[in-house]
């Protein structure tokens, strides 16, 4: 059932308390989630920031944090599905959560905004069993979320806060390359340390708002906020 605004509104409420800076970072934000470095070789160090560089195929655009669309209000991305940008103020919830319908847009961007990495996939393209392979990766993980979005150019689509890798098949390798390196990676991550938990009165993992595959408006917020 889509939420009204007004139900929106009312969830921003409860997120008021969460804190940020004026560059939009979540410090000391309540329920955050820790969990021990990554490992391997596409894990990210300080002399190695951003392993996905190494990884074929990888699109990187720069996008700033912090940048929030009104409740409700749509933002005109650039890119399908987008890899950051400006978004919803209240995020979609992300640790491990396979989402069985495609999920309002601008919620799925905050997530990629506070670290995790979004498994999108074309419904109409892959088979059960490549679903339900690519779910196995991400059910409970902290910091992965996994939907499906229609008409995509290719059939699987991994995001992360300014990154992007579109695959043919959902058993390449690079797929968990990817995960490795920006998960949850604090130096590509504009909020590192923000939680992908979320009051399910704000949103509900269980009944999410549906995404809009219509154009986006005259009144939609640009995807850089300018």
């Amino acid at each position: 059932m889509p939420r009204t605004l007004a139900t929106l509104a009312a969830g921003l409420v409860l997120l008021a308390g969460c804190g940020t800076d004026d560059g939009g970072n979540a410090e000391g934000e309540e329920g955050a989630e820790t969990s021990a470095p990554p490992a391997g070789p596409y894990a990210p160090n300080e002399d190695d920031q951003d392993p996905s560089e190494r990884i074929e195929g990888v699109e990187t655009v720069d996008y700033p944090g912090g940048m929030h669309a009104d409740p409700g209000q749509r933002v005109a991305y650039d890119r399908h599905p987008p890899l950051g940008g400006a978004h919803d103020e209240v995020w979609a919830s992300c640790n491990g959560v396979v989402y069985d319908r495609a999920v309002r847009t601008e919620h799925m961007v905050h997530a990629l905004e506070h670290g995790a990495v979004w498994i999108a996939y074309d419904p109409e393209v892959l088979d059960e069993a490549e679903v339900t392979a690519l779910a196995e990766r991400v059910d409970g993980q902290p910091y992965l979320l996994m939907s499906p979005y229609p008409e995509m150019d290719t059939p699987v689509s991994l995001q992360s806060w300014g990154h992007q890798l579109k695959l043919e098949r959902a058993d390449d390798e690079r797929v968990d390359q990817f995960i490795q390196a920006l998960r949850a990676n604090p130096y590509t991550t504009p909020e590192p340390g923000a939680p992908c938990d979320i009051d399910p009165r704000a949103f509900d993992p269980t009944d999410p708002p549906p995404f809009d595959p219509s154009e986006p408006g005259p009144d939609a917020m640009p995807v850089t906020g300018d």
